[in-house]
């Protein structure tokens, strides 16, 4: 199940018992606001793309929406999505419990600028009825991430 192998990523750091599990669904960024008791702009949903043949995911605000023309000039390729079953297989998380903790080797993981308006935000952890509470700090120290980028849209006034 993809919310042991997140589990078993966060117990190397101490971190399991920070993990939240719902009694409902917090598949999509409306549900999970309503389970975490957040405004939905504060989850942190994982995107799942292919980019050179490999699966990177991107972490962003909830509120924030990919910008195709960002995007490309920063991988150099049009945005495209992995299918649900791509996403199993190439990140080892199902969707609805995407999450940059206990992915499959060879994944990048990027954190979008949309996020670092917030003191915290709520990640998922592998399952469709699960988050953790993590700060910026955290997020860096924990999901493996090679970079902050800004691929987004929908967030800020200006755009």
């Amino acid at each position: 199940m993809s919310i042991e192998r997140a589990r078993a990523y966060l117990r190397k750091f101490g971190l399991e018992d920070r993990i939240l599990e719902f009694p409902v669904s917090s598949a999509t960024v409306e549900l999970a606001a309503v389970a975490v008791g957040c405004e939905p702009a504060r989850i942190a949903k994982t995107l799942s793309f292919l980019a050179e043949d490999k699966a990177i995911l991107i972490v962003t605000a909830g509120d924030a929406k990919i910008d195709n023309s960002r995007y490309k000039a920063q991988f150099h390729t049009k945005a495209k999505m992995l299918t649900p079953e791509q996403v199993t297989e190439l990140v080892g998380h199902a969707v609805g419990g995407v999450c940059p903790f206990g992915v499959n080797e060879g994944v990048r993981v990027f954190l979008d600028e949309s996020l670092k308006r917030f003191e915290t935000v709520y990640p998922a952890c592998g399952s469709s009825n699960s988050a953790i509470c993590m700060t910026m700090e955290d997020l860096e120290k924990y999901s493996g991430y090679e970079a902050w980028i800004d691929v987004c849209k929908g967030w800020r006034e200006d755009s």
